[in-house]
């Protein structure tokens, strides 16, 4: 795997909420909310607690973290 290039930019909470979106409609959480402070509240399952992320950048990360997980138990077919 070719390893992808640094960022040159922090992400924004527009990115933030837009990946948040993503990972909600998806299923792959349950609720993400921004709150008045600019964390992040969000809820894997329903029956879970919910955690706390600091800002814009932690969302990115969990996204990458989730599709990561999701890729490397997709059987490769090329």
């Amino acid at each position: 795997m070719i390893p992808r290039p640094l960022r040159s930019s922090a992400p924004t909470a527009d990115e933030a909420g837009a990946w948040a979106d993503v990972l909600v409609r998806h299923q792959l959480l349950h609720a993400a909310v921004l709150a008045p402070t600019g964390q992040w509240l969000i809820q894997d399952q329903p029956d879970q607690p919910v955690r706390v992320l600091t800002g814009p950048a932690d969302i990115v990360e969990l996204a990458a973290a989730i599709q990561h997980r999701i890729r490397s138990k997709e059987p490769r077919t090329r």
